[in-house]
């Protein structure tokens, strides 16, 4: 079974609805998918990711393949990094962008073969990303296929993800690269892809497996058979959030938009203004050469109080500069923190500002980001 519409409704499922029924997770509607947002609670879903190992069911994710003879070209055109540098086996963060140098979406680009490219996109944004993406490839010699409801996705991540997953597998782990993948048999499936990647700020994969119920629920209970020894949780969207924010980890709707362009999130890392044209360019040069109006910065609350999502932003003298576009407590740092827009005049790491809580404006400084960086390996 696929993802389909519940009971006739608009809401969807992904094939492991009826697992997160049985383990009494607290479900919620997300972008118009019935997903978990906790099980055993966010605190402590976020730091068995943090210092040991969590699994998510990300299914709800699209997957756009693009293959054939300018499939490279087409995904040049579509995409702000340069597809040319990967090898086959490797994956870039990339985004696709309007004319005017906004956000369609955040993709991970995938290299499958020469010709052959994988575009995992949002959930939110699926069918508006499918669109895009056809519609600005048909004038190259390519196939688009959408195969966002072929798989069933699990993010297994944490510093103990490789030891968990290497159980379960034949593939070489070790010599999978951060943000690379490789193929192998999983719980007896073959040629499942296996990615390191992740949207937690830790170590982790991506496995794809067949989208049937039978098949996602036996995976999912063997990763967490196999995780026993290192303390696995299963995990939600409202760990998913936490981890992700202290690794200041762009959310759709929140830090990119429609409405924000690359330099003003601070993405330019990803963009390769080198490369041959392609959507948004041009809108992007006239941008940076009048420079920036706003820009992403990350908070830390210094006075009792969490900046939530959509609060204002105030200088010193109570005068709105800003807006708070993510902001919760930090499981492990400890912190209340945020990313936040404001003009560059208040963007320096140390700089005070307040975010208006309840009618009160509440201290903060800015720091810098990521605020959680995972330990690097001896």
């Amino acid at each position: 079974m696929t993802a389909v519409a519940a009971n006739m409704s608009d809401i969807r499922t992904t094939a492991l609805n009826p697992v997160h029924r049985k383990m009494g997770a607290k479900m919620v509607d997300f972008n118009g998918w019935d997903m978990p947002v906790e099980y055993s609670g966010i605190i402590a879903e976020h730091m068995a990711v943090r210092t040991g190992v969590g699994i998510f069911d990300v299914s709800h994710m699209g997957d756009i393949r693009v293959s054939g003879r300018e499939a490279l070209a087409a995904v040049q055109h579509l995409s702000m990094n340069d597809a040319s540098r990967l090898a086959i086996g490797q994956a870039q963060y990339s985004a696709l962008l309007y004319p005017q140098g906004t956000f369609v979406d955040d993709v991970i680009v995938h290299r499958m073969g020469e010709s052959d490219f994988l575009l995992v996109i949002n959930a939110g944004t699926r069918e508006k990303d499918v669109d895009w993406v056809r519609e600005n490839a048909s004038g190259f010699d390519c196939l688009v296929e959408d195969l966002s409801d072929k798989f069933t996705q699990i993010a297994i991540q944490g510093p103990r993800a490789v030891d968990l997953l290497q159980k379960l597998t034949d593939a070489d782990l070790a010599a999978v690269k951060f943000y690379w993948f490789t193929r192998g048999t999983l719980c007896g499936l073959k040629d499942i892809l296996v990615a390191r990647t992740g949207y937690t700020a830790e170590d982790g994969f991506e496995v794809y497996v067949p989208a049937d119920e039978a098949t996602s629920a036996r995976v999912w209970d063997a990763v967490l058979e196999a995780g026993r020894e290192f303390g696995v949780l299963a995990c939600g969207l409202g760990a998913r959030n936490t981890l992700r924010l202290e690794g200041a980890l762009s959310l759709y709707g929140h830090e990119i938009s429609d409405s924000i362009n690359v330099w003003e999130a601070g993405l330019d890392r990803f963009c390769k203004m080198e490369k041959a044209e392609f959507i948004g360019r041009a809108a992007l040069e006239k941008a940076r050469a009048h420079g920036l109006t706003r820009t992403l910065v990350g908070l830390e609350m210094v006075e009792r109080g969490i900046a939530r999502d959509g609060y204002k932003v105030w200088d010193d003298g109570g005068r709105e500069i800003g807006c708070v576009v993510s902001g919760s407590p930090a499981p492990f740092l400890k912190k209340n923190i945020a990313l936040a827009y404001v003009p560059p005049a208040f963007s320096a790491v140390g700089s005070s500002v307040k975010v208006e809580i309840r009618g009160q404006g509440v201290g903060a400084r800015v720091v810098e980001t990521p605020f959680y960086r995972r330990p690097r390996k001896a």
